[in-house]
C-alpha cells in the first residue's frame, strides 16, 4: 500500500473512517473536512478519468454521471452525492469505516443501500489505489446507480444474494457480480459506426490506469456459468473480462440471471456449461 508507511495518511485515514463508524442511518450524514491535497487527489483523478470516459464508458453510465453532477475541484460529501443518487433512482449512499462483511454489503443493495467508504488513495500515487476509496465508490458505483436501469441491476444483485444460502452459491454470485458490476465490458456502436468495447464496469471506470488497457485484456464471450466458476486477483489488471454481446442484452441476461438465482443455480449453470463443452 502506497501509504502504510506514512503516518499521516494512516492518521487523516483513521479520523475519516471513524466519522463512517460512529454515523448511525436515520440521521443526517456527517461532514468530512478534507484538506487541500485530498481536494487536489480528487480533482486530479477525477478529471483524467471524466476525459477517458468519453471513450471508454458505456453510453448508459455517461447519461448516469452527467445527471449526478459531481464536483470537480473538491471531495464530494457524501451527504451531497446520497441526496442526489436518491433523487434520482431512491437508492442511497452511506458511509462506513472501511470494507464491510460481503453478505451485509451485497445485502444491504437489496434494499437500495450502497455503503461507501470516505477516505481517499494515497496521494503519492492518484492513480492508484490496491483497495477501494471514495473515488471508486462514487466515479465507479455511485455514477452508474445515478441510472435507473443500473439501479434496478444493483437491487436485483442484492435480492440474489440474500438467497445465496450457501457459501458456495454467495462466492459464485460474488465472481459474476466481479466480471459484470465490477470489470464488465460490452459491445456498443462507437462514433465511427461499428461496434465498440466499452466498460459498464466499476472497477474499470474508476481506475485510471486499466481503463486505457482492459481492450487488451483476453475478452471471452459472456458466459454466466464461466464466470461464475473463473477465478481473479484483486491486485492486477483484470486478464480476461467477459463481454456481452449489446448493452440491452447485458441488462436483460444479468436482470435474469439476479432474479432467477438461487444455491442450486451455479449447479445448473455449471452443468450447462459442461454439456455445451
Amino acid at each position: 500500500h502506497p501509504g502504510v508507511n506514512d503516518t499521516e495518511y494512516l492518521r487523516r485515514r483513521a479520523a475519516i473512517a471513524a466519522v463512517g463508524d460512529a454515523w448511525d442511518r436515520g440521521r443526517p450524514i456527517p461532514e468530512v473536512t478534507y484538506s487541500s491535497e485530498e481536494d487536489e487527489v480528487w480533482a486530479t483523478v477525477s478529471r483524467e478519468l471524466a476525459d477517458r470516459h468519453r471513450t471508454y464508458a458505456c453510453a448508459e453510465y455517461l447519461e448516469g454521471a452527467e445527471a449526478l453532477v459531481l464536483p470537480e475541484d473538491r471531495v464530494p460529501q457524501l451527504h451531497e452525492v446520497d441526496a442526489r443518487v436518491h433523487e434520482l433512482t431512491g437508492f442511497h449512499v452511506f458511509p462506513v469505516p472501511g470494507l464491510v462483511p460481503t453478505r451485509r454489503f451485497y445485502g444491504d443493495l437489496a434494499d437500495g443501500v450502497f455503503n461507501s467508504t470516505q477516505y481517499i488513495r494515497h496521494h503519492s500515487v492518484p492513480f492508484y489505489t490496491p483497495e477501494p476509496d471514495i473515488v471508486h465508490e462514487i466515479i465507479g458505483h455511485a455514477q452508474m446507480l445515478a441510472s435507473p436501469v443500473f439501479a434496478d441491476l444493483y437491487r436485483a444483485a442484492g435480492r440474489a444474494s440474500r438467497r445465496a444460502e450457501t457459501e458456495e452459491a454467495l462466492e459464485f454470485f460474488s465472481k459474476v457480480f466481479w466480471f459484470t458490476l465490477e470489470f464488465g465490458v460490452v459491445w456498443e456502436p462507437g462514433s465511427a459506426g461499428a461496434d465498440e468495447l466499452k466498460t459498464y464496469g466499476a472497477g474499470l471506470l474508476s481506475s485510471y490506469g486499466e481503463i486505457t488497457e482492459f481492450r487488451g485484456a483476453e475478452i471471452r464471450p459472456w458466459d454466466l456459468g464461466v464466470m461464475g466458476t473463473t477465478t481473479y486477483d484483486i491486485t492486477t489488471y483484470q486478464p480476461v473480462l467477459f463481454a456481452a454481446p449489446s448493452f440491452d442484452e447485458m441488462v436483460d441476461r444479468l436482470g435474469e440471471f439476479f432474479e432467477t438465482y438461487d444455491a442450486d443455480q451455479p449447479a445448473r449453470l455449471t452443468h450447462q456449461e459442461t454439456a455445451r463443452s
